[in-house]
């Protein structure tokens, strides 16, 4: 397999988190995961949009058996920050009663939709419940909140690539970069 590099975007200053890193530290998760829930078979909720290639790629590097759900929020309505308002945009099909769920999240910055999400399902009366987040830029928090599963800590910029968007755009890039300013 010959190395390549891969081409910057023009929206994108540099890249902050390269592929080959993504991949490692996704393994090193997966293999922190499969560890802490040997014998259970924990839920990994998937956090729309973002989380998907994230958690795509976690799947395949865990070695435990699990489920996959998906719950679906918005708290940015299009820009650069979050509104503070946040809004359920589709549930869980099955029940989180007696679960171990893992909520897997692209970025924590706020904490506004954890703390939401957090609360609303901790009424249903799983067993356990953690986040694993990729990218954790913990200078922005404006509500405490801490993950058990931490991809990487990354200063206050506005990230797009591996799931992460900008109004629906860039998640496709295979790198985590920081987007120019004025775009």
């Amino acid at each position: 397999m010959t190395k390549h590099s891969v081409s910057l975007h023009p929206d994108v200053e540099k890249v902050l988190i390269d592929s080959a890193a993504l991949q490692a530290r996704v393994r090193e998760l997966g293999a922190e995961i499969s560890r802490d829930y040997e014998g259970r078979v924990p839920i990994l909720l998937g956090i729309l949009k973002g989380s998907v290639i994230f958690l795509g790629d976690l799947l395949k590097s865990l070695s435990i058996d699990c489920w996959v759900d998906f719950i679906g929020v918005s708290s940015y309505g299009g820009g650069r920050h979050s509104t503070g308002e946040v809004r359920l945009l589709l549930d869980l099909r099955e029940s989180a009663a007696g679960k171990d769920l893992i909520l897997v999240e692209d970025i924590m910055d706020s904490g506004l939709t954890l703390h939401y999400l957090l609360d609303t399902l901790k009424a249903r009366n799983p067993r356990s419940i953690e986040i694993c987040t990729l990218l954790d830029k913990p200078k922005c928090r404006k509500i405490p909140i801490e993950a058990k599963y931490v991809g990487f800590k990354i200063p206050n910029e506005f990230v797009i690539g591996y799931g992460l968007d900008h109004q629906e755009r860039y998640r496709n890039l295979p790198y985590v970069g920081v987007m120019k300013s004025g775009k």
